[in-house]
């Protein structure tokens, strides 16, 4: 058996755009549920998903401040 060393965690959710702050709203009852908003889901069956939230929302995820430039490239 091998051994598995954690040496950090990182978490991009609907909750939050980390781990506090995912952590926090998970154990507080919140949903990352709520109507679609980064495309026109009008048409659709469901217009509810669990996105994960723009730099500005008080959840907002900012890949600028969390993931090297080189990184973002590459995905």
């Amino acid at each position: 058996m091998r051994r598995v060393v954690v040496t950090g965690l990182g978490l991009v959710t609907p909750l939050g755009g980390d781990v506090e702050t995912s952590w926090r709203n998970l154990i507080a009852g919140r949903s990352g549920a709520a109507q679609i908003t980064h495309f026109d889901a009008s048409n659709q069956k469901c217009t509810i998903a669990c996105e994960v939230k723009a730099p500005d929302h008080e959840f907002g995820f900012d890949p600028n401040k969390r993931v090297d430039p080189k990184v973002q490239r590459q995905v």
